[in-house]
């Protein structure tokens, strides 16, 4: 099973189980079917979201620790900042 029908299937079974309670088909005490069930999705996306800040802001505090990825984003800059003067661009100093 190749990763993406991995997700879909994981999305297809969280959807149906939030359906079922949703749709009061699994019961539920009164009070968590209208205060709970239907913000679930609320707080999924923003936990989502959360995680995925969480994960880009720690892949730029990591950053450094990846010598071989930083010397080749400097040997890159360096390049562009090469091919941008040698077209007449002013790129600053380095």
């Amino acid at each position: 099973m190749t990763r993406a029908q991995q997700t879909i299937s994981i999305a297809l079974l969280l959807s149906s189980l939030y359906l079922a309670a949703f749709l009061e088909i699994v019961p539920f005490p009164e009070k968590v079917q209208n205060e709970i069930v239907p913000v679930i999705p609320f707080w999924a996306l923003v936990s989502f979201g959360s995680y995925l800040l969480f994960k880009l802001g720690w892949g730029v505090f990591t950053f450094n620790d990846v010598p071989e990825a930083h010397k080749e984003l400097v040997g890159q800059i360096a390049e562009a900042r090469k091919e941008l003067r040698a077209k007449g661009v002013d790129v600053g100093e380095d």
